[in-house]
């Protein structure tokens, strides 16, 4: 099946204007969801829209409203809301370009491809991915999606164009308030020598396939255990922790750092897939 664009609309840049389709780059992978469930029955739960002193109603008489005093809102049709005009809501226009190095990780968001929308759109489109894999840099711009606006970033994605949305200023946390217990002393340098010598040894050309959820795997082998069984009794399965480790010192990090160099005979990336956990 064919994949539904998330976005139709042009790029523009200058008098240039380029159709293009936007498609989510990501999925839901190996994500497990439960559902709540009455335990005498075995039912499951349901929940109804309901008004105090009224009780439950029905979807149609819903609709969406805005506080602006406790108690007072106002009220917003769907149709009144689809008709706010904005530029950004078909065209997304280019009004920067940036060094990727400028952009703070922090501040990207989710990923989306662009391709262009046919056939008479490529040339234009090969143009600019072109001069900004020239000029590296980064295209910025807002876009309109599914009710709000989105400040974007663009750039070149082998034969396509990469979108990434990006966090606004104000939605971004600033580190400071909790680095400021850290002390700005320097470590020992046989400390330091030492985990850049484990850091070398484990170092690898990143491949995400190397990597799977573990707590996820687990979870469904857990599900498949009390499927089989037919048991409501628990299955509990004791989990080795990390340790105490509030009285660690120097001495105590000396010692695990030379041990752990020791013990790292191969490179990082083994025949094995290394897991990650959710």
């Amino acid at each position: 099946m064919a994949a539904r664009a998330y976005w139709q609309g042009q790029i523009r840049l200058a008098l240039v204007s380029i159709p293009v389709e936007i498609y989510t780059a990501t999925k839901s992978g190996a994500k497990i969801s439960f559902n709540q469930i009455h335990e005498p029955s075995g039912k499951r739960i349901s929940y109804e829209k309901v008004v105090p002193g009224i009780g439950p109603v029905d979807r149609d008489e819903i609709i969406r409203g805005f506080e602006v005093s406790k108690g007072n809102y106002v009220l917003l049709e769907d149709e009144e809301i689809e008709a706010v005009k904005i530029e950004s809501k078909r065209t997304l226009e280019l009004v920067q370009f940036v060094d990727t190095c400028e952009i703070d990780p922090l501040y990207y968001d989710k990923p989306y491809y662009v391709a262009p929308q046919d056939e008479l759109a490529e040339e234009a489109f090969v143009v600019l991915r072109e001069a900004l894999r020239k000029a590296k840099k980064v295209a910025l711009g807002q876009l309109s999606m599914r009710g709000s606006e989105k400040l974007v970033a663009i750039k070149p994605c082998g034969n396509g164009l990469l979108l990434e949305t990006l966090r606004y200023a104000d939605e971004v946390r600033k580190g400071q308030s909790f680095f400021a217990d850290i002390p700005e002393t320097k470590p020992k340098k046989e400390l330091l020598d030492l985990a850049a010598r484990l850091i070398e040894q484990r170092s690898a050309p990143f491949d995400a396939s190397e990597f799977e959820d573990r707590y996820a795997e687990a979870l469904r082998k857990l599900i498949d255990k009390k499927a089989k069984s037919k048991s409501k009794k628990a299955i509990i399965e004791d989990v080795e922790g990390p340790g105490d480790t509030s009285g660690s010192n120097v001495i105590d990090l000396m010692a695990a750092l030379k041990k752990s160099v020791g013990e790292e005979k191969a490179p990082a990336k083994s025949s094995a897939k290394r897991k990650k956990s959710a």
